[in-house]
Order: C-alpha cells, then structure tokens, then sequence
C-alpha cells in the first residue's frame, strides 16, 4: 500500500476491501500532525492517563511504550499510541511553555519567524526568562558588539547613548559578586559622573567624581591637614613630636589629635608636607629644625630642614614637602627642634598636611 510523500498517510487502492479503515487512518494521521499543538516536550515516557487526541514531543532517552521514538510526535488515538516522524520546517505549539518551535532537521528549536525585523518586543531573554522589572534579561558568558565598517554601509564608529529622564534620576552600570553590589558608575542621583565601590553591597563609598564642568575629584582617597591651636614650646636639643591637636579636614580618620600620628589607611605613595613657625620664647638665639618621623624609627628621606641664620618671631618658618611609599598601618609624626635655646611652634601656622597620590 502506498503512502502519501509528505505526511505518510495510507492510498486507499483500487478494488480495495475494508476502505474505510484506510480512510479513518489517514484521517488519524491529519488529526495527528496538522495544526500540531504538544501538551509538553519533556517527558522521556507517555503520561500515565492520557486523553484521547493527546500528543507529545519524546524527548531524547525515552522509555516504556515511547522506547525509540526520540523526537518523534507521538498521539494518543484510540487507545493507544501512534508516532510520526517530523520533518524539516514542522511547526509545533508547546502549550505548557507557551512556545513556538521548528523541526529542523535534526531537531526542534524555538522558532523566531521572520528575523529580519523585530519591533515592539515587549520581552526578550537569552537563555534567562525577562519579566516587567527585566525586560531584557541574558544569561551568557560573553557578549559582543562590533562596529558597522564602512565597507558594510557604517561608519565604523560604535557609542552606546544611555539616557534618564531628569537629574535627579540614575543611569548607571552595576558590578555585582553572587548579584551583591561591589561597584557602580555613571550618573547617580545627579549629573556628575560617579564611580562608587561597595565590599558589602550595602554601605557604598565615592570613589571618583567628575563634576560637569571637567574637575575630577577623588573623594575616597586619604586626604588630611591638621594645625596647633596654641604655641608649644619645645626644650633646647630635643626632637619632639608636635601636638597638633585640631583638624581643618581628614577623610578617612587618618590623623590622631590624641597621639599626633598620621596612620597611611592604604599602601600607596603619598604626598605629605608640613609649615613651621618660630615664636621666640626666652632667647632669639634658638635655631629650628623639622623632620617627618616614620614609625618612631627613620626619619623619612628628603623630608629634614632646618635654618640656621638669625631668626625673626613669627616671621621665620620651614617649609617641608616629600612624595613618599606607605606601606598600610605606617605612622607619620611631625617633629621639632629648637638647638640652642627653646622656642616655640607658633600656633595656626604650625600644620601637617598629605594625601594619597592617584
């Protein structure tokens, strides 16, 4: 008995007995395949109480009575089950994932339709399902974008816009650890340009600020000035640490008013620098003398001064300045030295300054 080329149903012959039996299954086999609608695409054996008119996608390692119909369409028709063979271009509705595939060839994939063009797509996910608060959302492990050359009609230039509604808005991208926030840039809030780090995902600190006009600013890194608020007097041929006591600015709570230590919070070269005022006290034959002190051991190379001509109250001063390597944890101390005779370090002019360099 010959069957038909695209869908394999049965010819009734010529002079054939019984034909309506040859009708019916070809009637079974339209009912089977045409409009095909599967309940699901999962199942690797037939579901326990079928209805009749029920059809399935076998999928791949299939058992019981659907061993090796892998990929095949399997219907439930009159008690029992018949499959067919799909073949290249079939179209199948999966009704448990509201999904839309394509028989390849080798085997069913979503079908996309016409790609050429694709508009007013409400949601799109790669490998991940897009809901309202991602319509777009992928699941991948690299991602390119390329420029249209100019050999292809472009004109090899490639820019992403990134727009928000107001001010007051954010657009920005996101670095997340285990979807844990760790770093964030763009416009946040406002329309300077923020790079903000987190190692919690909860308590987030500036690290850069590029404000409209073109400064940058660095506002996590280590930055002090700290400034006697009265004159200390300091014994002859003794180095002693300054108590400056008051702080015009330190960001990171580097400097201890208590203890008079700057502590580096980071490893990094800073920039530190110092101004000392003499302030006669007995005897204007006193002879100043400054150094930074590191760790209470070395004096830190480049940063020793000293004058040794006659010097006039509050007129005559030093001036430090040192670029330096800080390991984390290292102390800075400003000291003073008077040979000869005591003086004193004249209060709001006597300072301590640094910060970490970029």
């Amino acid at each position: 008995m010959a069957d038909s080329a695209n869908l394999g149903m049965p010819y009734i012959e010529a002079a054939q007995a019984q034909k309506h039996v040859t009708h019916n299954e070809a009637l079974d086999v339209l009912d089977a395949v045409v409009q095909l609608a599967v309940l699901d695409r999962d199942l690797t054996a037939p579901p326990g109480s079928p209805a009749e008119g029920d059809r399935y996608l076998v999928a791949t390692g299939a058992t019981g009575a659907w061993t090796g119909q892998d990929g095949k369409v399997a219907a439930f028709q009159a008690g029992g089950w018949t499959f067919h063979v799909p073949r290249e271009g079939w179209l199948a509705w999966v009704q448990d994932e509201d999904l839309a595939l394509v028989f390849d060839g080798a085997g069913w994939v979503p079908f996309a339709g016409d790609t050429a063009e694709l508009q007013n797509v409400q949601l799109l996910g790669l490998r991940a399902t897009a809901d309202e608060t991602n319509p777009l959302s992928a699941t991948l492990n690299s991602a390119l974008f390329n420029a249209r050359y100019a050999g292809f009609g472009g004109t090899g230039d490639l820019r992403y816009v990134l727009n928000k509604e107001a001010v007051g808005n954010t657009v920005s991208f996101l670095f997340q650890d285990n979807f844990s926030g760790r770093a964030e840039f763009g416009l946040i809030g406002n329309d300077e340009f923020t790079l903000k780090t987190s190692a919690d995902g909860s308590a987030w600190a500036d690290a850069l600020r590029a404000k409209p006009g073109g400064l940058v600013e660095l506002p996590g890194n280590p930055k002090f000035s700290v400034f006697l608020d009265a004159d200390q007097l300091v014994a002859a041929d003794t180095w002693t640490t300054i108590t400056l006591n008051q702080e015009e600015f330190d960001n990171r709570a580097a400097f201890d008013t208590g203890t008079h230590l700057f502590t580096a919070p980071a490893a990094g070269v800073y920039l530190l620098g110092a101004s000392l005022l003499y302030k006669i006290s007995v005897s204007a034959n006193a002879r100043m003398r400054a150094r930074l002190w590191k760790n209470g051991t070395t004096v830190i190379p480049g940063s020793i001064g000293g004058i040794t001509a006659a010097h006039t109250t509050t007129v005559t001063a030093i001036w430090l300045s040192v670029a330096t390597l800080l390991a984390q944890g290292d102390t800075v101390a400003l000291q003073g030295f008077f040979a000869a005779e005591s003086a004193n370090f004249a209060a709001n002019h006597t300072r301590f300054w640094g910060a970490l360099v970029p």
